[in-house]
């Protein structure tokens, strides 16, 4: 395992966590896809005022039918979307018992499993979701994002260069190379990677917030606010700077250590 560095010392999910924070305003959150784009995004019920009525409907549907690998993928990922993970993993896990070759329900499986912080197991069932032969480059990425979580960086980094090889310059992959070279302590090919990440998707307030800590750890604040703010509202603005300002603080006092 390649020898890390002391911005790199804390652990990988501490530091992804705190992302997750300045990505989402401290909103309540779904998991690391949430940080990086890399598991797979919410889902439109997501969004809503008040999504328990769905939830309802998927739970019944569920138990009317459990052994229906569709339903059970459905129901696992509502369920980690409203921060149900171990209830997620339970359900998927049960369904790939009764389906063991559906790709479709490994991947969900996996990416359950990478929510509960079980980041080994979530890369090797992840590896049987996809083949070399017919290669996801979207599980190629969530591979890459288990490893960082698990410090293995470089070889994190071979599994997003593969991804961008089927889709170059795709930003969910970008942003999460630009972390990965982050936990490195790379902060200037973190920054470049970044650039290039939110410069093909400048809505994407998870590429923006990342851009913005990498600015901000060069010692770039102002200009690291005025890219995490972006054209939103002033109330969630002003709360993203805050936020920002929060986990620099925090960096820097590790790095003082």
């Amino acid at each position: 395992m390649p020898k890390r560095s002391s911005l790199a010392s804390p652990p990988a999910r501490y530091l992804l966590s705190a992302l997750l924070m300045l990505a989402l305003g401290g909103c309540q959150t779904t998991g690391l896809e949430d940080v990086t784009g890399a598991l797979g995004g919410r889902s439109e019920t997501a969004g809503k005022a008040d999504p328990k009525p769905d939830m309802d409907a998927l739970r019944e549907r569920y138990r009317a039918k459990p052994g229906d690998p569709n339903v059970a993928l459905d129901y696992g990922k509502a369920l980690r979307e409203s921060g149900q993970r171990a209830q997620a993993v339970a359900v998927l896990e049960q369904a790939v018992l009764g389906h063991p070759s559906n790709k479709a329900l490994l991947a969900g499986y996996g990416r359950a499993l990478a929510d509960s912080g079980n980041f080994q197991q979530a890369f090797d069932v992840l590896s049987r979701a996809h083949t070399p032969e017919d290669p996801d480059w979207r599980i190629l990425s969530a591979q890459g994002a288990a490893l960082d979580q698990l410090g293995r960086n470089e070889e994190a980094q071979q599994y997003y260069a593969t991804a961008l090889k089927i889709v170059p310059d795709e930003p969910q992959v970008l942003s999460n190379l630009g972390l990965s070279y982050m936990l490195q302590n790379n902060l200037p090919r973190a920054e470049e990677t970044l650039r290039r990440a939110h410069e093909r998707n400048r809505a994407d307030s998870r590429v923006r917030a990342n851009l913005a800590l990498v600015v901000g750890l060069q010692g770039k604040q102002a200009e690291a606010e005025t890219i995490v703010k972006g054209d939103l509202p002033p109330d969630q603005a002003a709360a993203k700077v805050t936020a920002l300002r929060q986990l620099l603080t925090k960096k820097q006092q590790r790095a003082d250590k």
